[in-house]
Order: structure tokens, then sequence, then C-alpha cells
């Protein structure tokens, strides 16, 4: 325990005097050196939550959470009645999907064009959030409905004519030519990722599979599940109903991504505690001056009987102070930062006219925040726990002064 008296002279070094200038300049640069690592590394995590959190809702929200490819044999409609396939799923939608070239007067691009029934499009997330232009119940034989980004490119609107053309051929009398099919813009969506709105389109099912020569045999069963958070243990559980089918979930198609961001979060938290580090070790040149300075009271306070315990506890309370308060102030001016970001990068790109979080590169249009508890109190602690480390060595030195010869140089 930390009596009154080791506080009182604890707070008492900690005061600004005139004589100790250069201490004090040591003192406020820990502080804020703590402050600055702290606050740099809760908003780098809550916009790395954020990014991740938002590109999984974006993805989850416009991709099945749950396809199921058919081999050899189609998929059997009799396993749709699985009791522990309807307690997990609140839809079962048949789709499938081929890849075509869109041309329109100079421009050409790849598209993949998904194929759904006038009745099951309607059912997608992307559609039922409201984020359409146009009417979503007529995805019906040579209607589309394609991305806002696609729209852009191509200048089109709703009730424009594109024209598609298959990889399948079809025989003529001069030989084979690709099949080429102009189709009606029904609807433009808007999935809040940029590389979807550019590269995929929806038509009805039956179109697709005419347009590509698929059989209906081929279909893929779209499992859209009542919480898609918990994929991995409910993939073993469909892979169980379809054993005889190919499973794959969402987090499958984007492993890499996904990794790709644990691992930067990962890393990026290692570098950027070096700054707390470094902004520690001001605490140990800050307290080891200020013992310096103080031999004459530590050979005084010795002399009157004051325990060398006592006089490691109030340097070691000196340098917890000065640390706590700074990661406090740090979690403070973090937070803050993380709740007004946006706000932040907005103000910044109008006032210097630059694009500070494009959305064709991080497929978002505005810069996400998510701020996480776990990780605040995880980056309290670490930095708490260094700064605890850095003041043992300066209060364990100043316990040692020899009060004799503290006295007689003084």
């Amino acid at each position: 325990m930390i009596s009154t008296l080791e506080k009182e002279i604890a707070f008492r070094y900690l005061k600004t005097r005139k004589k100790d200038g250069f201490l004090n300049i040591i003192s406020i640069f820990s502080f804020i050196g703590i402050s600055l690592g702290v606050a740099v590394l809760i908003i780098v995590m809550s916009v790395m939550n954020g990014f991740r959190t938002e590109l999984i809702n974006k993805i989850v929200g416009f991709n099945a959470h749950v396809t199921v490819k058919p081999y050899e044999n189609p998929i059997k409609i009799e396993k749709l009645n699985d009791n522990n396939l309807n307690l997990i799923s609140k839809e079962l939608i048949f789709s499938n999907n081929g890849e075509a070239i869109v041309i329109n007067k100079e421009y050409t691009k790849g598209l993949v064009l998904r194929g759904y029934n006038s009745k099951d499009f309607p059912k997608l997330d992307v559609v039922k959030k409201g984020n359409l232009i146009g009417n979503p119940n007529q995805l019906i034989k040579n209607y589309i409905s394609i991305g806002k980004e696609l729209s852009f490119n191509l200048n089109l609107k709703v009730g424009g004519k594109i024209s598609i053309m298959s990889p399948v051929g079809i025989e003529t009398i001069i030989g084979s030519l690709p099949k080429q099919e102009t189709f009606i813009i029904s609807s433009i969506f808007d999935s809040g990722l940029a590389d979807f709105d550019a590269n995929i389109a929806f038509i009805n099912l039956t179109t697709l599979e005419n347009f590509f020569g698929f059989q209906k045999e081929d279909r893929n069963l779209e499992i859209y599940l009542n919480n898609p958070s918990n994929i991995e243990a409910i993939k073993i559980q469909v892979q169980k109903i379809f054993d005889n089918e190919f499973v794959y979930t969402w987090s499958d198609m984007n492993s890499s991504l996904f990794s790709a961001l644990k691992v930067e979060r990962n890393v990026m938290f290692i570098i950027l505690s070096l700054i707390i580090i470094v902004a520690a070790f001001n605490i140990i040149s800050g307290l080891t001056i200020l013992v310096k300075n103080k031999t004459r009271e530590i050979a005084i306070l010795k002399s009157i009987g004051v325990l060398n315990r006592s006089i490691t506890k109030i340097f070691f309370l000196v340098g917890v102070i000065i640390g706590t308060s700074a990661t406090v102030f740090g979690i403070f001016l973090g937070v803050m930062f993380s709740l007004y970001i946006e706000n932040l990068r907005e103000f910044l790109s109008n006032t210097f006219n630059i694009s500070l979080f494009p959305e064709e590169i991080y497929f978002l249009s505005k810069m996400p925040s998510e701020i996480n508890p776990t990780s605040i109190f995880i980056i309290s602690i670490c930095s708490i726990f260094i700064t605890i480390l850095v003041s043992i060595f300066p209060a364990m030195k100043a316990s040692r002064l020899d009060p004799v010869k503290g006295l007689k140089y003084e």
C-alpha cells in the first residue's frame, strides 16, 4: 500500500517549478509521446476494424452466405425440406452464373451475369435494402439489372439498352459465331462496393441458361442464413446435408483478403506500439534527472527515517502517474478522432481538394470506424505495463542513494 506521505511527496515532485525547467520539458514530452502513441493505436485499430466489418457486411449483403454447387447429379429438391437446413436458413434460392462481354459503342469489358427467377430477385439484400433504382420485379426475358458503376461507365439509365456477347457460339451457314443479345435495363443497383457494381449484373435465370447453353440441372442453390457470422460451423452442417455436392461460403471466396487484413492489423499493432515504448523511455530519462535533482531531499527523507521502500514507491508513483494520465488522455483523444474521423476526412478533402479515401481503391464510399472496447483495453494495459516497467529502475536507483554522500555534496 502507498501511504499518504508517499502520495503527497510524489504529487509535489510532479508540480512545475522554475528551476526544474528541463525536467518539466522531458515530462511533458513523455506525456505527449505516450498520449499520441495510444491515440494513434486506437485510431488505426478502429479504422481497420471498421474497414473489415464494412467489407464483410457488403460482401455478405451481396453474395450468398453458402452456395451448393452440383457435381454430376442435380441437387435433390427433397433435401430443401431438411429440418436442420430450415432452422439455419431464411431463404433458399436457385441461381446460376456465367461470364460474358459487354459491347457498347467503342467500350467493351468482361461481365459476370447472375441468373435469378423474377420472384427470387426481390429477395436479395441488395434489392431489399432499397439500393435499387427501377423495378425489381421486372427481371424477365431480355431485361437486365446492372450496377451503378457500370451505368456510369457506359452512360446508361433505366430503360436503356445494352448488348452482351456470350462465349457460347451458334452455328450459321458461315460457321460458328458468338451469341449476342440486347438487353433492356430494368433497374440499377448499388451494392456499396464499386468492384461489384462495375463487374456483376443480374438477368432472368431461364434467359441466362439459354444464353450460355446451361441445363436446368446445373443450377446452384444459394442459402441465406439467419446468422451468417458463424459461418464455419454452419458450413459443416450444410455439408452433411449436401454430402454429394460442392459447398463453399462467402468466407471461402474471400479468405485471402480477410487473412491479409488480419495480418496487417496485427503488424500495425506491433509497429505502432513502438511509439509508446520510445515515449516511455523518456520517463526513464525524466525520473533519472528527477532523482539527481532531488538528491538532497532524498537524503533528508532518509535521515528522518523514511524507508528505502518508501523512496522507491515515491519515484515509482511519479512515473506511473505520468504514464497512466497520458494513457487516459490518449484513449480520450483516440476515441474522439475515431468517432469523427469521417467528418475530419471530408473537411481535409474539401479544404485541400484532395481524395483521402478513393472509393475505387478501398471499395467503400466513406472512411469506416469501429471502436472496439477490447482493443482499447488491451492497448491501455500494454501502455500502463510499459510505463510500470520503465519506472522501476529509476525508483530503485533513488532508494539506493547514500544519505551521507547526498548531504555531503549538497
